[in-house]
């Protein structure tokens, strides 16, 4: 069965660090948790206190109390919800986590039940777990990279500014 913590490493190298990109529609962004997004996440209240000190953003990092709301909110918001402990596979559940975490739950939870042949709702319950497990785990990961991909193209058709994050995105993806 697949585990919560070497998941959530490797969200969070992808994730970085603080950033306020005004091209990114989440606006500032703490390790993959958008404000626009998550305006009502607690982390945003520690992250405030901590702008007027000094050595701000790198004083987030020990910040020991926020470190840990942040793995909260990951454990809680995505990996729970795709049920990712069920996955057998621990390479299948880090990217499809990954990629709700970049794309969003349901956006994951669709391509993933597509590649199985599920009933793609959106919601990773036990019937999709069931395939996702069945199902050749080399393949699901081959499967899944192109369907994120493809994902990426068409926002940047819709929105030619996230140009700037496709290879970003790609490079994510194939890992």
């Amino acid at each position: 069965m697949a585990e919560f913590l070497p998941a959530l490493q490797k969200v969070l190298a992808h994730e970085g660090e603080y950033v306020n990109d005004p091209d990114d529609l989440g606006g500032e962004t703490y390790k993959g948790i958008a404000r626009n997004r998550h305006s009502k996440w607690s982390g945003w209240v520690r992250i405030d206190m901590s702008k007027g000190q000094s050595g701000f953003p790198a004083n987030l990092e020990k910040d020991v109390k926020l470190q840990e709301e942040i793995a909260l909110f990951y454990q809680v918001n995505f990996w729970d919800t795709f049920n990712a402990d069920n996955i057998n596979n621990q390479l299948v559940a880090n990217s499809i986590f990954d990629f709700g975490v970049n794309a969003g739950v349901q956006m994951s939870a669709l391509l993933a039940q597509i590649v199985v042949d599920a009933t793609a709702d959106g919601v990773i319950g036990p019937q999709s777990i069931e395939k996702i497990n069945a199902f050749d785990p080399d393949h699901f990961l081959a499967a899944f990279t192109v369907a994120k991909i493809a994902r990426y193209v068409s926002i940047i058709k819709k929105r030619p500014t996230s140009r700037k994050y496709l290879y970003g995105w790609v490079c994510r993806a194939l890992e």
